[in-house]
């Protein structure tokens, strides 16, 4: 009967170490709440990888102490600490020294290569959020270690393929130029919204801060990113060995102040999850849709509905949180997309909680119901 008890008690336990409750605590294989925030997972054969912003605790944590942590799990519940994927370097001079500002790492398997190939938003030294570039690494291996190979911002010398005929030539470059030379907010801005920004940042590239990879069927793969003071999106076609751009890039949700963007695709659709820019501080979650990557993108509306119940807070501030990836359907997600959400604590960064719900589809449309657990 005791035996019989235990058994039964342990199927139990098993079954709740299954669960995460989503904005609680996730422990991985050793007890410890997993360290990996703003980031991907990757399936790898049969093996999941999930990269997210290694924190340490308090406000310290929201600039880059150790780099960026990746776990694997065989079924996206037990997760198993590999260590450190890409780490910060102890050399002051490098673009990635420690204390610098290392945000929204995104992992591609690159098809021609074979090669891992790490993508992320990073703020050289202690200058806060001026710097707006992109840090690309590279590893032999899921787990790493990732070399890193440089910074830049994206696409110097190239206009958008979308580019209205107004933005091209001398006369939008000089008035892009002044435009520029003024204070631009990166929130929402009266003169934001005036000024002609992208023409201005051709010579050095343009601004890159919150981003998310997306892998086409045919391989091509797309970085897209924040851009334009954060008040743009840019759709940045990759390379064949995704260590660089083709020069062919595209905007969308032009002055619509999107950032933490998250895409995916699903039944000739394209949708990508946003936010607002509103710091660290939650806010509602908008979505838009697309025949083709390229655009033309429509927004829609906020896909998130329900409450939750830990903080209280709903659709409107997006449970207290903000979007960061869409996992494709796999055996382990029951054939579903999951769409991955931060819950911030910038003033003890190491305790920001997440968030895992399935997206459900209808005609051209999403909707992302709130679950306690996944």
């Amino acid at each position: 009967m005791d035996r019989i008890c235990f058994t039964v008690l342990a199927a139990a336990a098993a079954m709740a170490a299954a669960a995460f409750e989503n904005g609680g605590i996730w422990p991985d294989s050793g007890g410890v709440h997993i360290n990996a925030h703003g980031g991907c997972v990757l399936q790898d054969g049969g093996t999941y990888y999930w990269y997210g912003e290694h924190k340490i605790a308090g406000g310290a944590g929201n600039r880059a102490h150790v780099g960026v942590g990746v776990y694997s799990s065989e079924d996206l519940h037990e997760w198993k600490n590999l260590g450190v994927a890409l780490a910060v370097s102890d050399d002051p001079a490098s673009d990635i020294a420690k204390g610098c500002i290392l945000e929204r790492p995104k992992v591609l398997k690159c098809p021609k290569t074979g090669k891992y190939v790490m993508y992320f938003h990073l703020e050289r030294g202690n200058g806060g959020y001026s710097d707006a570039r992109v840090g690309i690494a590279e590893a032999d291996a899921p787990e790493g270690p990732f070399k890193f190979i440089r910074a830049l911002r994206p696409t110097p010398g190239t206009a958008p393929q979308n580019a209205p005929a107004d933005e091209l030539g001398e006369e939008a470059m000089q008035k892009s130029l002044a435009d520029t030379a003024k204070p631009v907010s990166n929130g929402p801005s009266e003169a934001g919204m005036k000024a002609l920004l992208w023409p201005a940042h051709t010579r050095g590239g343009q601004h890159c801060r919150d981003m998310t990879l997306f892998l086409e069927d045919d391989g091509t793969a797309y970085h897209i990113h924040s851009s334009e003071h954060n008040s743009t999106l840019h759709i940045d076609e990759l390379t064949d060995d995704f260590l660089g751009y083709t020069g062919r890039w595209w905007r969308m949700a032009v002055k619509d102040w999107t950032e933490a963007p998250a895409i995916c695709k699903h039944d000739g659709w394209y949708y990508l999850i946003g936010s607002g820019c509103t710091g660290w501080k939650p806010n509602e979650a908008r979505y838009y849709r697309a025949r083709k990557i390229t655009g033309p993108w429509e927004r829609m509306g906020n896909p998130a509905s329900g409450i939750n119940p830990l903080n209280g807070i709903g659709p409107a501030l997006t449970w207290g949180g903000q979007s960061y990836y869409i996992l494709q359907p796999s055996k382990a997600t029951g054939g579903r997309h999951i769409a991955m959400f931060d819950i911030w604590r910038p003033q003890n960064a190491i305790d920001g909680r997440y968030v895992w719900l399935p997206v459900e589809f209808g005609d051209g449309t999403i909707s992302i119901p709130w679950k306690n657990e996944f």
